[in-house]
């Protein structure tokens, strides 16, 4: 028998998702608000894949062992895990420099790492997700992100085949258009019983349409899976990185829900923590948009290059970067050695800041990302070219490149792995058709968040766990530290969204 009181959990990405999952599975309803009209979240929007060390699927791609992964987390964590160590470290010796209130990253990083095996092998056994097609991306130092064969991308395959499996469950319960205005908090308990939240309805009185909003009051545990602050431009966004003014994103513009948290007494980590993305494309049919598609490292990954813009630049033309790369490498890359573009085809920015810098695949690397190549030339974001038809720096560079994977060695930026790149330099590569599109960096994640622990349970003052509230997925911090690597997002949605589900299962059940 399910319980009395469901499980609600506010925000229906992969972390909400993974999160009902194991919640009904441990014998709780679940109650799944959204406050768009469509559940999904970003994570559906999700174009690279998943990271998994030691899975079947990496092994079959002929990585054996995989124990890089940890050393590859931390190393993108950069200066914000290495100074919670040394506080870690001074705490243990009882100096005073020691932060007592200094949340666990090492364990947190442990059971991202430790589960993502597991994580990757539920998607494809449990919940019937193809995942067998691992690639490389930036920062890592083997191929560990999965992602199927097939044209739809993981994030769009994962959801909506989670989606459909809890449709089907009886004890699941799903609302859209349904803002949280408040966590109900017992003060006496110091604890987290429920929430209140609004319904819109749109209707139509016969002249005009109408919206009619409802309010409702649930009990019961929470879990929190609401997403970052991205799309926050004027809100939090604007308050911790306000250097970020007028980059565009990867996020619809939406105002943040951390508030709801905060009001509950959630303490907050790493807020000023935010990842520019290298490569968002610029469409031709509106070039300045602030709203723009990703640009998916798995294209980089599979062999594509980036090239700087304008022929009348210096270096105009010629790759510029070791495109393999963390993000925060590549983007800063972009961002400090060529100029920002106020001018696209004619139209002149007003307020969005952005660069000019082309994307290139050669047709090794396009067939390899088939899958999402067809969206991006159906959208007018890449277009085919014959090589012979590139700028003369251009083909300098693809020739350039191509003798280096050729060779072995990239001697200009050290990149060491070309993906599936297979065009051979000079003139016998001027009649293939390579695919390109204009890119910029742009705002993409959040890393920091609530603060949290490793059994996804929010911290509160003295980083002491608040009872009822649980959250995962990028409204949480202190995994990402500076950066995150590619891949690893939707693998700390199922990692901590289903620990998050099975513990806030336990505390309905218990209270029944």
């Amino acid at each position: 028998m399910a319980s009395a009181k469901p499980v609600i959990i506010v925000g229906s990405g992969l972390a909400g998702l993974s999160a009902a999952h194991e919640a009904l599975r441990a014998g709780a309803r679940v109650h799944l608000l959204e406050r768009a009209a469509k559940p999904g979240g970003n994570s559906i929007k999700a174009s690279s894949g998943i990271n998994g060390a030691g899975t079947r699927f990496q092994k079959a791609a002929g990585v054996e062992v995989d124990d890089k992964f940890y050393d590859d987390t931390v190393r993108s964590a950069g200066q914000r895990f290495r100074q919670a160590q040394a506080q870690a470290a001074a705490k243990e010796k009882g100096d005073a420099e020691g932060n007592a209130n200094a949340i666990n990253r090492t364990a947190l990083i442990d059971a991202l790492v430790s589960r993502s095996e597991s994580a990757v092998h539920w998607l494809t056994d449990e919940i019937g997700v193809d995942l067998s097609v691992v690639a490389p991306l930036g920062g890592h130092s083997l191929p560990r992100t999965h992602r199927g064969a097939g044209q739809t991308p993981p994030g769009m395959a994962i959801v909506s085949t989670l989606l459909k499996q809890l449709s089907a469950n009886p004890n699941f319960q799903l609302s859209t258009s349904a803002t949280v205005e408040s966590l109900a908090v017992d003060e006496a308990a110091k604890a987290v019983v429920g929430l209140t939240y609004n319904v819109a309805v749109a209707g139509n009185d016969g002249t005009a349409t109408t919206t009619t909003t409802t309010q409702h009051e649930l009990e019961g545990p929470v879990v929190f899976a609401a997403g970052g602050f991205a799309g926050d431009a004027n809100g939090l966004l604007a308050k911790h990185r306000p250097d970020l003014a007028g980059i565009p994103s990867t996020n619809d513009p939406r105002p943040a829900s951390h508030g709801l948290l905060e009001r509950a007494g959630a303490q907050f980590v790493d807020m000023d923590s935010v990842q520019v993305h290298p490569t968002g494309f610029v469409d031709p049919k509106d070039p300045y948009a602030t709203y723009k598609f990703l640009a998916a490292e798995v294209l980089r990954g599979e062999g594509g290059i980036l090239l700087a813009g304008g022929e009348d630049e210096e270096g105009g033309g010629r790759r510029f970067v070791n495109e393999m790369e963390t993000r925060e490498v590549v983007s800063k890359a972009i961002m400090e050695t060529l100029s920002p573009s106020n001018n696209n085809n004619g139209v002149t920015a007003t307020t969005t800041r952005q660069w000019d810098v082309t994307l290139l695949l050669d047709p090794g690397a396009c067939e390899a990302t088939a899958g999402h190549l067809g969206f991006y030339l159906f959208k007018g974001l890449m277009e085919k070219k014959k090589v012979k038809d590139l700028r003369p720096r251009e083909i300098e560079a693809v020739d350039r490149y191509a003798a280096a994977v050729a060779s072995g060695t990239d001697a200009d930026f050290g990149r060491r792995n070309f993906g599936r790149w297979r065009l051979p330099p000079g003139e016998a590569n001027r009649e293939e058709e390579v695919c390109v599109g204009k890119v910029t960096p742009i705002t993409h994640f959040t890393m920091g968040g609530a603060a949290f622990n490793e059994r996804a349970q929010v911290l509160g003052r003295g980083l002491a766990p608040i009872k009822g509230l649980w959250a995962a997925g990028e409204v949480t911090g202190g995994i990402h530290g500076d950066n995150r690597l590619g891949g690893s997002s939707l693998l700390e949605c199922v990692v901590f969204g289903r620990i998050a589900g099975a513990e806030a299962a336990k505390a309905a059940v218990a209270q029944e």
